[in-house]
């Protein structure tokens, strides 16, 4: 005999209020365990696939581990050090940047930058704050990354329990299969099913698009002559999973800083210009049709806000489950709505009866 759907409710309220709890005072200590567990799910289907040619799993888990090593050495040797060298100049020669977009303003419209004006106020703060506000986060960054409690959890422990965690990744499936309520066991893998789906299409359909490009607009930049052009690759890269924001927050940047460094080479501009547009084109018409496809199910508005409100409420750890309770949430909203649009509620006593599948 089932329990009833009161007392079901109430144990289940239970649960998710204890488990609420711990998040909250256990949020820090989770982060490694949680960007771990990211990994090896991001990983899967590669160890998968190494499976079905023939390799066992350890021996999958091992290739993946190598290659990840030799790729962390590479990035760690060759890229990073650039990357912080390009931000901490960048934020240096805000001011500079500001100076000079403010005399080119002057020299061709200077009726709108008068002595004293709101318009010239705002642009002589606006490069001071970018390098005292920039300069103070990425020493607080870089603070706390060179940390050796940050170290130990950034560089041992997240790489240790990614590599666990994807050696077992099946048998726990298994095993959390095994523990479902066997009445709601049916509608629970469905459910997880979609959820699995939207997160695969946006997690690693996204992360791999925002990857490509990243390092598309990056190399070309550098290769156009650019300053900064692996800071705005990383920036437009990073920001892509939100559409049309990476390509005009990277492309807005990167002509910014074109037009200050070749300004009267119309070419060198426009070739940057042509960068961002090929970018696009890449990433519509190739790029997310083949590695998200065209129905993902988060919208970016909701994406935003589960964002914003995760990160609000739980901190940086907020931001790490974001995504993934967004997904769940929205999956399990429209199963909601399709049982409401086979209920007596919603049709009403009159309508006749249609065959549905009954909420557990």
């Amino acid at each position: 005999m089932a329990l009833p759907i009161r007392d079901q409710l109430k144990y289940w309220g239970i649960a998710a209020a204890v488990f609420l709890v711990a998040f909250w005072f256990l949020g820090n200590v989770l982060v490694p365990f949680l960007m771990g567990a990211a990994i090896a799910y991001f990983l899967d289907p590669v160890a998968d696939r190494l499976e079905r040619i023939g390799l066992s799993r350890t021996m999958a888990t091992a290739v993946i581990t190598i290659i990840a090593l030799l790729t962390f050495v590479v990035l760690a040797l060759l890229v990073v050090p650039t990357l912080v060298n390009q931000t901490t100049s960048l934020i240096e020669t805000a001011p500079k940047l500001t100076r000079d977009f403010t005399d080119f303003l002057i020299q061709r419209f200077p009726s709108l930058l008068d002595e004293g004006s709101t318009l010239r106020t705002s642009l002589t703060s606006l490069g001071a704050t970018i390098q005292e506000r920039g300069g103070q986060v990425l020493k607080t960054a870089l603070a706390s990354f060179a940390s050796i409690l940050n170290i130990i959890l950034l560089f041992v422990i997240v790489p240790v329990v990614s590599v666990y965690l994807l050696l077992d990744w099946d048998r726990m499936v298994a095993s959390v299969d095994e523990l479902l309520p066997r009445e709601h066991a049916p509608t629970i893998r469905r459910l997880a099913r979609e959820i699995d789906k939207t997160l695969a299409s946006f997690v690693r359909g996204m992360g791999t698009v925002c990857l490509v490009l990243g390092t598309y607009y990056a190399i070309a930049l550098m290769a156009v002559g650019l300053q900064f052009g692996l800071v705005v690759g990383a920036i437009a890269g990073l920001v892509t999973f939100i559409p049309y924001l990476g390509a005009l927050i990277g492309g807005a940047l990167a002509i910014g800083l074109a037009l200050f460094q070749f300004w009267g080479d119309w070419v060198s501009i426009g070739l940057v210009a042509g960068i961002f547009v090929l970018g696009q084109v890449i990433e519509g018409n190739f790029l997310t049709p083949k590695l998200v496809g065209n129905s993902v199910g988060l919208h970016p508005v909701w994406l935003l806000l589960a964002l914003s409100v995760f990160g609000t409420l739980f901190g940086f750890v907020g931001m790490l489950i974001a995504v993934p309770v967004a997904a769940a949430i929205g999956v399990i909203a429209r199963f909601a709505v399709e049982q409401y649009q086979h209920s007596l509620l919603y049709k009403g006593s009159d309508a006749p009866p249609s065959p549905r599948q009954d909420l557990p």
